[in-house]
């Protein structure tokens, strides 16, 4: 399963920068790469994982903004069509449970 959040925060004032900028490393060590500006995702081993990721990010959310959750399997998330661009990074886009490199 994949844990994806996304998120609208406002960076007008420092308070609100500052805010954005706790949410994003809270993401980033909490294991959550990013798949877009402000779309992060997460692998979830099974359902009990990935609800207590999600209680995990609403414990940490900013004061403002927009912050969305869903939650998907590997194979919905495999299937998702890159229309322009291309994938970047060495980030292995795998459902198997053994991959040898």
């Amino acid at each position: 399963m994949r844990v994806i959040v996304f998120f609208d925060l406002p960076v007008t004032t420092t308070t609100h920068k500052r805010e954005y900028v706790r949410f994003r490393k809270f993401l980033l060590k909490s294991g959550f790469v990013m798949q877009q500006e402000s779309v992060y995702s997460k692998l979830a081993l099974n359902t009990t994982v990935a609800q207590r990721i999600a209680e995990n990010v609403r414990k940490n959310k900013p004061k403002e903004g927009l912050v969305q959750m869903l939650t998907i399997t590997e194979k919905q998330y495999s299937k998702m069509e890159i229309i322009v661009g291309e994938v970047e990074g060495e980030v292995l886009q795998s459902d198997e449970r053994m991959v040898i490199i």
